[in-house]
C-alpha cells in the first residue's frame, strides 16, 4: 500500500493499514511549501520534523519484530516518484494530499503506470470525484483489455474526509460512540454491555460480536477495555457460548436510529404554515377583531329583525366606514353602528401590521428559521463549514432535530440549512446569548466542529456550565491538546459523556477500507483485537456457496450478518456509500438476521463480520506457512 499526503490523515491512514490490516505501507511525504523559496531553512526544518514524526509514529505502530513502514520524501508526485515508491507493484494508492489538483495529477500518472492499481483519492467535490472515478476506470479498461475489474476488485474510489467523518460524528452525538460501520445507508455501532443481572434478559441487538475479557465499566468513557486478563476477548461466539458465559461483558451490534420525539424544529411538506408569516400576537389580534365583528352582526340581526346576511352586510359596511349614518334610525341601529365604527378604527393598525409582517416574511421566506420556542431534545451543531455541512446532511437524513450555529452567513452549509428548513442562529458562538438562542439548556448533545480548536473548547465549556450533563463532542486537531481537554472535562463532569474527535482519525478507517477494496466496509476494534466487516459475493466464496446461513457460521472466524438478494445488475456497487451519493437507481436493500435455513445462491451477496485471519481464508489469501498473527 502506498500513501501520499502531508497531514494527519496520511499518518492515521498508514497506521490503520499497518495495525488493523497488517499491510506493508510506503508513505510518501511531499516537500512542504516554502522549502526552497522565501524561507528555505525553516521549510526544510518543517519537512524534516514531519518526516521524523511520521517515521517515529509508524515504527511504533508496526510493533516489534515486524516490517517497519517505509517513509520517503518527494518534491512532487510525478511518475519517477511513483515508480520509486513501488506503485507499479502496489495493490493500492491513497492520494490524501490537501490539494485536489495534486491528487488528480498523481492519479492520472499512477493509472498510466499500473492499470490494475486500486486508487483512493481525497476530493471534496462529489461531482468532480464521480467524473474522475469514471475516467480513471475507463482508462484502466482501455490500458488492459483483458482486465476483469469485478474479479480483481480494481476500482477508483473518491472520498472526502468530511463525508467519511460525518457518520462517526453523528453516531457520537446520537449514541455516544464512534465505533461504527456504514452499510446500505445504515449506521451500525458496536456497543459494550455489562453482564445482565439475575432475572434480566439482555438485548442481543442484531448479533453478539464478542465476549469481553473485562466486565468492569469504564466511567471515563474509553471505547474498548485494555485489560489483559487470563482470558482474552472471544470474537464471534456462538449462542451457546454467549449463554454459558457468566460475568463477562459483551459487544453487540446495533443500528444507530433516532427513536426520540418527532423533530419539532422541522416543517413537513412544501407549503409554509400561516404561523411562519404572522406572529402569535398578530393572529390573536385578528381573531379578537373577527369575534367582535361577528358579535356585532348577531346583535344587529337580533335587534333590527333584518335577514342575517343583510345584517352582516350592514355591519361590514359600518366597519369599513362605507355605510350611511343611521340618523333618525332607532337606537338599536345607531348603537351597533357606533361600536362597529370603533372596531373599524382598531382594525386599521392591525391590517397594517399584517401587511408589513407579510411583506417581510415573503421577502425572507427562504431565509433561515429561528429555533422554535418549544424545541427540546435536539442536537446543537456548531459550524457549517466542510465538516459541519456533511454532519448536518446526515442528521437530516436520520430525522434528528438539530439547531445550527454559524458565524458566517455565507458559510458552505447555509444553503443546505435553508433548504432543509433547519433552525439556524447566525452569530459568534463565543458571544453571550448565542448558545441560549440555540436552546442549549434543553439540547441532548452539542457537536462543536468549527475549524478553530479554541472556539470549540470555549463553546463546550460554556455549554457545560449551562447544562452540566450535556453530551458533548468537539473537534480538536492536536492530539496532545485533545487528550488534555478530554481528561479535564471528564474529571470536572464525570457523569456526562465527553468525546474529543479528530476528523483524520474518523476518516482514516473509510480510506483504509477503500484501499482494501470496495468489499471491505470497515473495522471495529474489540480490546486488542479487530473485527472486519465486508460484503462478499457468494459466487466468489466457496466456503459460503450452497450452504445455509447456519452452516456458514464459523465461531471465532466469520459470521453472516445480512443478505443482499437483489440482482447483481440492480444492487448498489458500494455498500459503504451513502444512498444519496450512490449513482445506482435501484437498490435491493439488506435483509438483516436472515433465516438460518436459507441456502446461499451464487447470485447472492452477504455482509459478514470476520477476524482478519477469517477474512483472509474467505478471500483465499490466508498464509499457509505460518500461523495467524496474535490478535488477528
Amino acid at each position: 500500500m502506498v500513501v501520499f499526503g502531508e497531514d494527519a490523515l496520511a499518518e492515521r491512514l498508514a497506521a490503520e493499514l499497518r495495525e488493523l490490516y497488517r499491510m506493508r505501507v510506503t508513505v510518501v511525504v511531499p516537500s512542504l511549501p516554502g522549502a526552497d523559496r522565501t524561507h528555505p531553512t525553516a521549510g526544510r526544518a518543517r519537512a524534516s520534523a514531519l518526516l521524523a514524526r511520521m517515521q517515529s509514529m509508524m515504527n511504533r505502530a508496526a510493533g516489534s519484530g515486524t516490517t517497519p513502514v517505509r517513509v520517503m520524501q518527494a518534491a512532487d508526485l510525478d511518475e519517477d516518484t511513483l515508480a520509486g515508491a513501488g506503485v507499479e507493484r502496489a495493490a493500492a494508492l491513497a492520494l490524501v494530499h490537501s490539494d485536489d489538483e495534486t491528487n488528480i495529477r498523481a492519479a492520472l500518472a499512477a493509472r498510466r503506470l499500473n492499470p490494475r492499481l486500486r486508487l483512493v483519492i481525497r476530493l471534496y467535490d462529489r461531482k468532480l470525484g464521480q467524473h474522475l472515478a469514471d475516467l480513471l476506470d475507463q482508462a484502466a479498461a482501455v490500458a488492459s483489455p483483458g482486465l476483469d475489474p469485478a474479479a480483481l476488485d480494481t476500482s477508483t474510489t473518491v472520498l472526502s474526509d468530511a463525508d467519511t467523518a460525518a457518520p462517526a460524528l453523528v453516531a457520537t452525538a446520537v449514541a455516544g460512540t464512534s465505533k461504527i460501520v456504514q452499510a446500505d445507508g445504515l449506521l451500525l455501532r458496536a456497543v459494550e454491555r455489562t453482564p445482565p443481572r439475575p432475572g434480566e434478559v439482555a438485548d442481543p441487538g442484531l448479533c453478539t460480536l464478542a465476549l469481553l475479557s473485562s466486565t468492569a465499566s469504564d466511567p471515563a468513557g474509553s471505547e474498548g477495555s485494555d485489560a489483559s486478563g487470563a482470558e482474552g476477548p472471544l470474537l464471534l461466539p456462538d449462542d451457546d457460548t454467549v449463554a454459558a458465559a457468566d460475568g463477562r461483558g459483551t459487544v453487540v451490534l446495533e443500528a444507530v436510529t433516532h427513536d426520540g420525539p418527532a423533530p419539532a424544529g422541522r416543517l413537513s411538506g412544501r407549503g409554509l404554515p400561516i404561523g411562519s408569516f404572522f406572529s402569535r400576537r398578530l393572529r390573536w389580534s385578528l381573531a379578537g377583531l373577527l369575534l367582535v365583528v361577528l358579535t356585532l352582526a348577531v346583535i344587529s340581526w337580533l335587534t333590527t329583525g333584518d335577514h342575517p346576511l343583510h345584517a352582516a352586510y350592514l355591519t361590514l359596511l359600518d366597519l369599513l366606514a362605507m355605510g350611511d349614518p343611521a340618523t333618525g334610525a332607532p337606537t338599536a341601529r345607531q348603537l351597533p353602528q357606533l361600536l362597529t365604527g370603533v372596531a373599524g378604527l382598531l382594525l386599521m393598525p392591525v391590517l397594517l401590521a399584517a401587511v408589513l409582517e407579510g411583506l417581510g416574511t415573503f421577502r425572507t421566506a427562504s431565509a433561515l428559521r429561528r429555533p422554535p420556542r418549544g424545541l427540546s431534545g435536539h442536537v446543537v451543531l456548531l459550524g457549517l463549514g466542510k465538516i459541519g455541512t456533511r454532519v448536518l446532511a446526515r442528521l437530516c437524513e436520520l430525522g434528528i432535530p438539530v439547531v445550527c450555529v454559524e458565524e458566517d452567513p455565507e458559510a458552505r452549509g447555509i444553503p443546505l440549512a435553508r433548504r432543509e428548513r433547519v433552525p439556524t442562529v447566525i452569530g459568534d458562538v463565543t458571544q453571550e446569548g448565542v448558545l441560549e438562542a440555540a436552546k442549549i439548556h434543553r439540547a441532548r448533545a452539542l457537536l462543536a466542529v468549527t475549524s478553530s480548536d479554541t472556539t470549540n473548547l470555549e463553546a463546550v465549556l460554556y455549554a457545560r456550565s449551562v447544562q452540566p450533563g450535556l453530551r458533548v463532542s468537539l473537534r480538536l486537531y492536536d492530539d496532545a491538546f485533545a487528550t488534555a481537554v478530554y481528561r479535564t472535562l471528564r474529571a470536572a463532569h464525570p457523569g456526562a459523556l465527553t468525546r474529543s474527535r479528530s476528523v483524520s482519525t474518523l476518516a482514516a478507517p473509510a480510506f483504509a477500507g477503500a484501499m482494501m477494496g470496495r468489499r471491505i466496509l470497515g473495522a471495529i476494534p474489540v480490546e486488542r483485537r479487530v473485527l472486519v466487516f465486508a460484503a462478499l459475493e457468494v459466487s466468489d466464496t466457496p466456503q459460503l456457496a450452497g450452504r445455509t446461513i447456519a452452516e456458514t457460521f464459523r465461531p471465532g472466524s466469520w459470521r453472516v450478518l445480512a443478505l443482499d438478494p437483489a440482482d447483481p445488475d440492480e444492487r448498489r456497487a458500494d455498500l459503504a456509500a451513502t444512498p444519496a451519493d450512490d449513482d445506482a437507481d435501484n437498490t435491493g436493500g439488506l435483509i438483516w438476521n436472515p433465516h438460518p435455513g436459507y441456502v446461499l445462491h451464487a447470485r447472492d451477496r452477504v455482509l459478514i463480520a470476520a477476524t482478519r485471519q477469517g477474512l483472509a481464508e474467505l478471500l483465499g489469501t490466508a498464509p499457509r506457512t505460518r500461523s495467524a498473527t496474535p490478535g488477528s
